[in-house]
Parts: C-alpha cells; structure tokens; sequence
C-alpha cells in the first residue's frame, strides 16, 4: 500500500514511476519525446496518407516478450516514432496449417483508424476487458480449437469449457483492472489531451536560439511540429499567433458534420486545438493514463488464452475480423476499403491493442509497456488459480469469501470430520461461535451481520480443538 494525500493505494506489481517532465533536452526527454510520439503518429489517421504497408501475421506481430524495452534507448528502438508500429517483423509460415502467410497491404490511415475504433471500446460498447470475451466467443466456436485445458488431458463438453474459460479469463480481467487502477490512482499520470496542450503552450524546447523556447515546451519535428511563421496560413489576423506551436496530425472532431460521408484528414493545426483521435463525446477517459488499462487487459488476456488452449496461436494459425469499407468508422466516413484485420497469436492482437491506444491518441508508450509487463503476469497466475480451483486443491486449502464481508461469508472446505467456527478479535476475544455444518458442496454459510467493523481471525477446530482452518477477514 503506498500513500498520496492522506489515501492509500493498493498497488499490486507496481511498475514504478513514469517519465516526469524535464527541462529542456527537446526529443531526449522521455517525457517529451513520448507525447510527442502520440501528436506524430496522428498524422497517420487519413485516408489520404498513401503510405501502403502489409498487415497481415507476414510482416506483424511475433514479438519476443523478453523485447520489451526496459529504459527509454530501448523505447526508441522498439517504437517507429516518425512512420508508426513497433519492431515486429512477423512470420513467413503458419506453423498451424505450414502455409505461408498471406500478405495483406493497405492503406496505413484506413489501417491505423480501424485499429483506434476498433480496440477502443469507449461508451455503449462491450468495454475493453468485454472485448476479449467476444475475442475468446470467436475461439471457443471454431471447429480447429481442441477443448482441452492448457492443450492436455480429457476433451472437455462445450458447456464445462465454456464455464471454466470464462471463469480464467474473468478472473484475469478483474486482478488487471485491479492492479492497473491502483497504478491509476497512485501516479495520476497526465494524458495526451492535457500533456501535448500544456508543452505546446509554453512552447517549444529544441533551439534556445530561435523564438518560442521554453523548457517545458513541446520538442520541434520537421514537418510534424513546428512554429508558425510569418506567412503560415495560421498566423492569423494581426499575426495573432506567431511562432505558436502547428502540429501535423488529425485536424479533429470539429471537421465532422456528417460522420457518414466526412473525414476530417489531416493538416496543419494550432497544438492548442489538438485532439484525439476519439468520438467528441469520449474525447479522453476521466481517469488517469499511467498504466494503460488496455495494455494491462489485453495481455493478460492474451496470456489466459495462451495458457488455457495451450497454443499460443489462434485455432488454424489466424484469427481473422472484417472490415467493411464505409462503414466500420462510427465518427467519420471510413475505411476506404475493404480489408481485415489478422493475427496469428493472442499476443500479437494484445500487442496490436496497445499500438491502436498511441494512434488514437490516449496513451503514451510509457502507459503501454509497464501495462503489457503487468497483464503477462496476472493472465499466468489467473490461469494457474483457475486450475487450482478446477481441481479441488484450493478447496482443500478453504476458501474464506468475500473478503472483505458485510453479511453472509462462504466457507468452501472439504473436511468430513466435525468441526466448530470461530471468529476471534483482535483482543483475541472469541465472539461467535457455532458448529460448522457443510453441505454436499463443502460450503458453510455464516453471517458477520453482528460484527463491528473491523479485523477478525477465522478458524475451524475440531473436536480436539486443534485448528484445521485459519484465515483473517475483514467485516466492512
């Protein structure tokens, strides 16, 4: 538990603090280069950008966990900071079915908006972690998936794998949000929306010698972000805003009338006008950015599907989502063409998730990275807890919920012998006590309804008075 402001904060994996603002340095503060990062790549998200790249499992995605970048030299390499996507290089075969690959090139600013709607899961949606429940719906029905947990022993009916998979993969979800809000809450780390605003606004940090320094100012990139000039067709009346920061990035929501037909392209901007690439509705989430919850979600997800199949790959090597032309975009007119999105492991969609949270406009790679590090240990141990739960260890252990309790708490613990409930104070004052009568699923069944708030020990005696069972709980 770490303190901010009189408030204690549980953070679970804690992944340490994020990049703080530094004087000066321009592109060599992490801090700068990083939201900088996010307002460059906006400049990908037109139909118009003719830069055509392959985004089929041939050319993406296989990325090595052990890549993931550790300090900010290693950021630079692992992130595209002018052209976008990281250093994936893909695969050439699919070692499911020993085909090769087939490549799949479009246009990069159809590719990178689909890729911000479609992982974005803002309001009136299934919701990021929701997401990945459609993603596990769409494994579960495919013929080639073989039902058996982590790829071994007995196939299992629909129904038992149904349950017991979505039980894994809720569990994850849930221990990722948990620990993805406790870094929330504890950093309360700036977004984009107010980091590139704020440096742009006290200008720009490359050239003590030319006009705007300042060393909390946005870094200078030629042709992405630079100063108004004199004859700038932003300078606007009176020259009003000379040698401001222009950003060469999505123009914004503003140029939207009709989002069936309208796309707002790309051009230069005032910084102070800029933003995400997002519904005008939904522009920024009211929470903080550091750690990406989509990160943390998405790979433990990934994780939980890796380890409960037992194959990293989609069934069949590819997991396939169409995208009609014209008509995925919800808040503009797009894509303009037809294509599909493809992966060949649950990690390479994780890792996809994370790219579209840059692109769109609300993360920076330093909310994405310690994210994806958290997921891949939570999507493990939900699955190894799963497992124990699956197979009666953990009942023979006992199983004390909820915990914390406000009235009726759940005793699971498989014992034959007879046995006496007994919570305790923390005087060490027995104050209730009854005999333990479990039923055929091994659960008992008590109420803390009489209990102050507070801080109790559970535990099971025998009839020897020798404790079998020994658990704290926490009566809110």
């Amino acid at each position: 538990i770490r303190e901010r402001d009189g408030y204690g904060y549980h953070l679970y994996l804690d992944p340490g603090n994020p990049w703080k603002l530094q004087d000066g340095l321009g592109l060599s503060d992490p801090y700068k280069w990083g939201f900088a990062m996010v307002a460059v790549w906006g400049s990908h998200l037109s139909s118009q950008d003719m830069t055509r790249i392959d985004i089929s499992p041939r050319s993406t995605g296989n990325l090595p966990f052990d890549a993931m970048p550790q300090d900010f030299d290693e950021y630079r390499s692992f992130y595209n900071f002018l052209e976008g996507g990281d250093m994936s290089n893909g695969r050439a075969i699919n070692p499911i079915t020993g085909e090769p690959y087939q490549s799949q090139v479009v246009k990069r600013g159809d590719y990178t908006r689909v890729l911000a709607e479609f992982w974005a899961d803002g309001p009136d949606s299934e919701t990021p972690p929701g997401h990945w429940f459609t993603i596990l719906n769409y494994v579960n029905d495919q013929p080639e998936l073989e039902k058996k947990i982590k790829g071994r022993g007995r196939i299992l009916s629909a129904l038992e794998w149904d349950i017991k998979s979505y039980f894994a993969l809720g569990g994850a979800l849930h221990d990722a949000a948990i620990a993805a809000w406790g870094c929330k809450g504890y950093y309360d780390y700036v977004r984009p929306m107010s980091a590139i605003r704020y440096m742009a606004d006290q200008g720009q940090s490359t050239d003590p010698s030319a006009p705007n320094y300042d060393p909390h100012g946005i870094p200078l990139v030629p042709g992405y972000i630079e100063l108004v000039t004199e004859n700038d067709p932003l300078v606007g009346p009176f020259q009003g805003n000379l040698n401001k920061i222009k950003l060469y990035t999505w123009k914004g929501p503003d140029y939207i009338v009709d989002p069936s037909s309208d796309e707002a392209g790309v051009d230069w901007i005032l910084a102070e006008d800029w933003f995400p690439y997002q519904r005008p509705s939904f522009v920024t989430p009211p929470f903080a950015g550091y750690v990406s919850g989509h990160s943390t979600f998405s790979r433990a997800a990934a994780e939980v599907l890796t380890e409960f199949t037992g194959s990293e790959f989609f069934p069949g090597g590819l997991g396939v989502f169409d995208i009609e032309a014209d008509e995925f975009l919800i808040f503009e007119d797009g894509p303009s063409e037809n294509f599909r999105l493809e992966w060949a492991t649950y990690r390479d969609a994780s890792d996809q998730t994370s790219l579209s949270r840059i692109w769109g406009g609300i993360h920076p790679p330093i909310d994405d990275i310690p994210g994806r590090i958290m997921g891949e240990k939570i999507g493990r141990r939900a699955v190894a807890k799963a497992i124990d739960y699956f197979s009666g260890k953990l009942t023979a252990k006992g199983i004390l919920y909820p915990n914390p309790a406000e009235s009726e708490v759940v005793l699971m613990y498989d014992i034959q012998e007879k046995t006496t409930l007994q919570i305790i104070d923390i005087s060490g004052r027995i104050v209730l006590q009854s005999p333990a009568i479990f039923d055929d699923s091994d659960r008992y069944y008590f109420s803390v309804d009489l209990l102050n708030t507070g801080m109790y020990m559970v535990q099971l005696v025998d009839e020897q008075n020798i404790t079998k069972f020994k658990q704290k709980l926490i009566v809110k």
